[in-house]
């Protein structure tokens, strides 16, 4: 079967959040980044606040993102820098922030993500990773639907990564409940889950004029990787990761989010800047077939609906 024509930037794995956004005006747009106190989520609201967007960290440590809402205001001269709490894998934190926030959204990005963690589970028993990295995105953007309908062209951005590649979606065990625990089978789970939710939520959200894409940022030496060990990161450079800075993790998302290269493409999945091929076995860039695969996408969608039905009556 002949692959369709990618979609192709002039950006590639060296650029930075800076150059994808350069020349592009967000003013009076409303942005959301999570996780936007630390590593690339910090580098992605600079940049979109450096643009001109109202900017709203949702982050987990309020102090925190405080004082990176100072640094990023007082560097991009834009007053209009806010923080929010927000814990992905509490469904009530989650809650509050969609029944607080009120008028349009134009662009979120699910930035999060926690990594490879000792089994934890929440309240509703969910293995922490698919908990925090899936359905607190899920229900984030879902509740927040009907502001970024408002909105007009609004755009999400759902960080993905490489570990998608490993493993689908086990729909008759996704909190490890019956199989033994893997911390990166738990990640790599999750990841895929976040680009069934762009296929899948681009699908039903196109029609109001939302377009959802999910993106690997690439390698970046940031928190999220506190649960590797050093032989793990030397294995990964001897592999062939090349490790970016920030700001170019950063780039990928903010062209998903700004670009005009990009309006009205949803449903795809991006890494360097472009959009990525499927996956050659042996290899570790592309995207797999079933990280794509609408069925499996449908399928993650009512099961996350579900899933959080279940919390609100607890």
């Amino acid at each position: 079967m002949t692959e369709p024509t990618l979609i192709t930037t002039p950006f590639t794995a060296q650029s930075t959040a800076a150059e994808v956004v350069n020349g592009v005006d967000l003013t009076g747009r409303r942005a959301i980044v999570t996780g936007a106190a630390s590593g690339i989520g910090v580098e992605t609201a600079r940049a979109l606040a450096g643009a001109g967007a109202e900017v709203t960290l949702a982050v987990r440590d309020v102090q925190a993102g405080e004082h990176v809402a100072g640094d990023i205001s007082a560097g991009a001269g834009n007053k209009h820098v806010l923080v929010a709490p927000l814990d992905l894998a509490d469904q009530r934190s989650v809650a509050a922030f969609t029944a607080a926030w009120d008028g349009p959204l134009h662009i979120l990005v699910n930035n999060a993500g926690v990594m490879r963690t000792p089994e934890m589970r929440t309240p509703e028993g969910w293995e922490l990773q698919f908990a925090t990295n899936h359905l607190g995105h899920f229900a984030l953007a879902t509740g927040l639907h009907p502001a970024l309908a408002a909105a007009g062209r609004a755009r999400v951005v759902s960080l993905s990564s490489v570990g998608h590649l490993r493993v689908a979606v086990d729909f008759d065990d996704i909190h490890f409940r019956v199989r033994a625990y893997d911390p990166e089978i738990a990640y790599s789970q999750s990841k895929t889950a976040n680009v069934l939710f762009a296929v899948e939520a681009n699908r039903r959200w196109a029609g109001d004029g939302i377009t959802v894409n999910a993106a690997h940022p690439g390698a970046i030496l940031t928190n999220l990787t506190r649960h590797m060990s050093q032989e793990e990161l030397d294995t990964a450079v001897a592999s062939g990761y090349v490790f970016k800075t920030p700001q170019q993790g950063a780039a990928t998302s903010v062209l998903l989010a700004t670009s005009p290269l990009l309006e009205g493409v949803g449903g795809r999945y991006f890494e360097e800047c472009n959009q990525a091929h499927r996956h050659v076995p042996g290899t570790y860039n592309g995207v797999a077939d079933h990280a794509l695969d609408p069925g499996a996408a449908t399928r993650l969608w009512q099961a996350s609906l579900g899933m959080l039905a279940t919390s609100s009556r607890d």
